[in-house]
C-alpha cells in the first residue's frame, strides 16, 4: 500500500509554513535596508506572502 499520497498535504503544509517563516524574517529585516530597497522589496514580499497564505488556505484539512 502506497501512503505517499496521504502525506503529500502534510509535507506541502510544512513547506508552505517554512516559506512563510522565511518571508516573515525577510520582512522583519527590511528596516535594515535603505529606503530605496525597502520600497522595491516590500511589495514583492507582501505579494509572495499573500500567495502563500492563499495556497495554505486551499489545502485539505
Amino acid at each position: 500500500m502506497d501512503n505517499s499520497n496521504e502525506f503529500a498535504p502534510v509535507y506541502l503544509r510544512h513547506d508552505l509554513m517554512v516559506e512563510i517563516g522565511r518571508l516573515e524574517l525577510a520582512m522583519d529585516h527590511l528596516v535594515e535596508r535603505d529606503p530605496g530597497q525597502q520600497e522595491q522589496l516590500r511589495p514583492r514580499l507582501e505579494s509572495r506572502m499573500t500567495h502563500l497564505l492563499s495556497e495554505l488556505d486551499h489545502l485539505p484539512v
